[in-house]
């Protein structure tokens, strides 16, 4: 089992829930975060005062898929995800040790 961590710009968040969805991927935790990369940020103008936006608005997808899907999923949300432009985010994958369903008391892929 693996955990997908894909950070994205928030307006292409539906499609990438669209693209999950359709591989069969049904469960996603989503969390509106703040951050920066390569762009650092960039200068406004709001009323005739030029400042810094050092942190830019992004979506934060986690997702546990189990190891067959890991590689449709990956492909899913780059796809999705993509504008070709700076920015676009990246995704995270890290090995899950231990899942349990808190409701049932399932384990492992079944509580996925």
């Amino acid at each position: 089992m693996k955990l997908i961590t894909a950070i994205v710009k928030p307006f292409k968040l539906d499609d990438v829930r669209e693209a999950l969805s359709d591989i069969g991927i049904a469960g996603v935790t989503v969390t509106e975060v703040k951050g920066f990369g390569r762009q650092k940020g960039h200068t406004e103008l709001y009323r005739g005062a030029e400042y810094v936006v050092d942190f830019l608005p992004k979506a934060k997808i986690e997702a546990a898929v189990t190891d067959e899907l890991v590689t449709q999923a990956l492909e899913a949300i780059s796809n999705a995800a993509n504008t070709g432009k700076i920015g676009d985010g990246k995704i995270f994958v890290t090995n899950l040790e231990q899942v349990i369903r808190i409701r049932t008391g399932e384990t492992g892929n079944e509580a996925i």
